[in-house]
């Protein structure tokens, strides 16, 4: 087989470009569980593409884990009502 003609690129030739950072910053949130989970983001950094989606499920499952979590705090008693009952 003869090499493909200049400006033809053969099949064989591709090469996908390396796993290199993005260069997003991260801004601390304050919160070190939420800024643990997105500090774990940049473990997609060193990955083929095709290894992105189980960091981004990861970090998607305990971001909604961290905000169910507020959900289930007690909060301050509800103010009472027109009719001095609580709701």
């Amino acid at each position: 087989m003869g090499q493909a003609p200049a400006g033809e690129h053969a099949p064989y030739a591709y090469r996908p470009a390396e796993p290199a950072p993005l260069g997003v910053p991260l801004v601390p949130t304050g919160d070190p569980g939420v800024d643990a989970l997105l500090g774990r983001l940049a473990d997609a950094d060193h990955l083929t593409t095709d290894g992105h989606l189980e960091v981004y499920e990861d970090v998607h499952r305990g971001l909604r884990d961290a905000l169910t979590a507020l959900d289930a705090r007690p909060g301050p008693p509800a103010p009472p009502t027109a009719h001095g009952h609580r709701s």
